[in-house]
């Protein structure tokens, strides 16, 4: 586990390099979608903590031209904090999730994608598990298929200002799979991770099933999204990792969730 290319910012924390065993678990082969969120919405009466905030981060050229704007993310001009941007309407203004009921579900907290893995009967997967499943059975390789990057949903062109072609989310099944049938585990979406975030952590973290720091500010995310670029974010590598607070959200960031396996004894099988 960890950056064997030195390539990630120290401030991150991808190194050292460092063996990991974890207890057998599951992973959802995507992201969780707008569908599957509104079914849960639907179900549970879940208001989501950009709702409840009133606004979320949107990327300034998806901006709806209707929105309510409060006005750029400080240190970020290419974020814009947009009043009423949310899972149903993550462009602000008159967008709606029409026709994307494939893509991941976005502008949602850590919380928000906590309480849908309980209402499903999962969970958040930890880092360690996310790495692991992300690294689609390589060992020690930039991305989930190898050293060379190929097609994923990151940003092309120029950042921030001139794409060379479309900007946004894609349906969570697009592009061919990692060796363990995991799709988008890199670009598309930032994704939740159960464990808090450290930056010292990997030099403390026990081999069986690190469960991330006992405490922290923000919660691990991973896999970058479509606005990782070269320029100023390689965040799309396997190894690299970041965090935000729990109560964040924008529209690039969603998650897949997790669950624990156990073993049948009388024939090894892993159940769920």
């Amino acid at each position: 586990m960890g950056d064997a290319f030195d390539e990630g910012d120290p401030a991150d924390g991808e190194t050292p390099v460092h063996r990991v065993r974890l207890t057998p678990f599951r992973l959802d082969a995507t992201a969780v979608t707008n569908a599957e969120f509104a079914t849960f919405v639907a179900a549970t009466g879940h208001v989501t903590d950009a709702e409840r905030f009133g606004s979320s981060a949107v990327f300034d050229l998806l901006v709806d031209p209707h929105a309510d704007s409060a006005g750029p993310v400080p240190e970020t001009p290419w974020w814009v904090n947009v009043r009423g941007a949310t899972w149903r309407s993550p462009e602000g203004g008159g967008s709606t999730v029409a026709g994307r009921a494939d893509h991941p579900v976005v502008h949602v907290s850590w919380h928000d994608a906590a309480a849908y893995a309980r209402w499903a009967g999962k969970r958040l997967p930890t880092e360690a598990e996310w790495e692991l499943a992300a690294r689609g059975g390589l060992a020690g390789k930039r991305y989930p298929w190898g050293n060379a990057l190929r097609e994923c949903n990151i940003w092309r062109g120029e950042f921030p200002a001139r794409p060379a072609g479309t900007v946004g989310t894609v349906p969570v099944a697009t592009y061919e799979p990692n060796g363990l049938g995991l799709r988008n585990v890199v670009g598309n979406v930032w994704e939740w991770c159960a464990d808090w975030f450290s930056p010292a952590y990997y030099a403390e973290s026990p081999v069986d099933d690190p469960p991330g720091p006992p405490a922290g500010a923000e919660r691990v995310m991973r896999g970058g999204s479509y606005l990782c670029h070269d320029s100023y974010c390689r965040r799309y590598r396997v190894a690299a990792r970041t965090g935000n607070t729990p109560d964040s959200s924008a529209g690039n960031v969603g998650f897949r969730c997790a669950n624990d396996c156990a073993t049948d004894a009388t024939n090894g099988r892993l159940t769920s």
